[in-house]
């Protein structure tokens, strides 16, 4: 297979970066022997310019008790363009039975179920809103975590394109919900469970784990995870009051996005985002600044958003003075 084959194959990964699922592959456009038609290479072209321009793209999640609501935006207006006609593109293949990335293992379980989703797609000024909704409960759950698939194509582009996403075979797994902190976190409502959240909690994150270039820190899941426990209980971010603190190999997770490519060669930190939705929860941020100088961290290196303490010892134990819970995330 040689370069150029690779790199189409990747770019059908795009296929379904803003129609959130498509159907059961009634065959390959491509003729045998006579390489794509023009309808193909068109598509083709806008797949190659999105994933490209990846970066310009920004897409929201809401999980649905039966599906998904996506809103897939670009600030660009020739990026907007061409979600918009990429859709509308993709669209038609839904309406008459073509879908693609038939090698993909989770696509061709949601292509042998696409009778059983309904979408809807609807244009806004900058981009294009999709709801995919079934009756169907095994279809919601491939449908969700399709939906999960490409936000991944939206983040890392052609590296996420190429790949293949297997489809779990636990079928029954529980649904975890995000009320709060959307795609990080998730929980269980249980409602008659004992010890539900209270109003007026004080938590201090004490996180120093360590996670893999590209890999969100599980401490901010587990921050997530509490700012959700509270949703899902029917209470507000404000009810509880989350202080987090950074510090031994879970320095690097405040690197900002330049910092954190010339350290690790990625597109962007993973954990920006994150951090980035719990502040606007109400969540404080801060960074050892002792374990940044013993780390070589520069302080313009830190992302602008995030506060350097004195040190993470001086953090936690004012906050325990004020009352607040220390949770350690090792």
């Amino acid at each position: 297979m040689n370069s150029q084959t690779v790199r189409f194959l990747a770019a059908l990964g795009m296929i379904a970066m803003m129609a959130v699922v498509l159907p059961q592959a009634k065959g390959d456009d491509t003729p045998k022997g006579k390489g794509p038609n023009p309808e193909m290479k068109a598509d083709q072209a806008v797949f190659h310019y999105l994933l490209e321009n990846h970066k310009e793209i920004r897409r929201t999640v809401k999980l649905l008790d039966n599906g998904v609501e996506t809103l897939t935006e670009s600030d660009q207006p020739e990026v907007a363009g061409k979600i918009q006609e990429h859709v509308a593109a993709m669209h038609k293949r839904v309406k008459e039975g073509r879908g693609l990335r038939f090698w993909d293992d989770l696509f061709v379980a949601v292509f042998k179920n696409h009778a059983r989703i309904t979408m809807t797609v609807e244009n806004t000024k900058t981009g294009v809103r999709v709801k995919e909704t079934s009756d169907d409960a095994f279809t919601v759950k491939l449908i969700q975590a399709h939906a999960d698939a490409v936000s991944k194509f939206v983040e890392f582009g052609f590296a996420e394109a190429h790949k293949n996403h297997p489809v779990s075979a636990d079928s029954d797994k529980p649904k975890l919900t995000f009320p709060v902190i959307l795609n990080v976190g998730g929980v269980v409502p249980l409602p008659k469970a004992a010890e539900q959240p209270r109003k007026g909690v004080k938590v201090v994150f004490d996180i120093t784990a360590d996670a893999k270039p590209g890999d969100v820190n599980k401490g901010l899941e587990r921050v997530a995870r509490l700012l959700n426990l509270y949703g899902s209980a029917g209470l507000k971010a404000s009810d509880v009051k989350v202080v987090v603190v950074f510090h031994g190999e879970a320095t690097k997770t405040v690197l900002s996005d330049s910092a954190y490519k010339a350290k690790f060669g990625t597109d962007k930190n993973p954990n920006l985002a994150v951090i980035g939705d719990l502040q606007k929860a109400g969540v404080e941020v801060f960074v050892c600044g002792q374990a940044l100088a013993y780390k070589g961290i520069k302080e313009s290196e830190v992302e602008k958003d995030i506060t350097v303490a004195l040190a993470a010892l001086t953090v936690v134990v004012n906050r325990q003075t004020d009352g607040y819970a220390p949770v350690p995330v090792p």
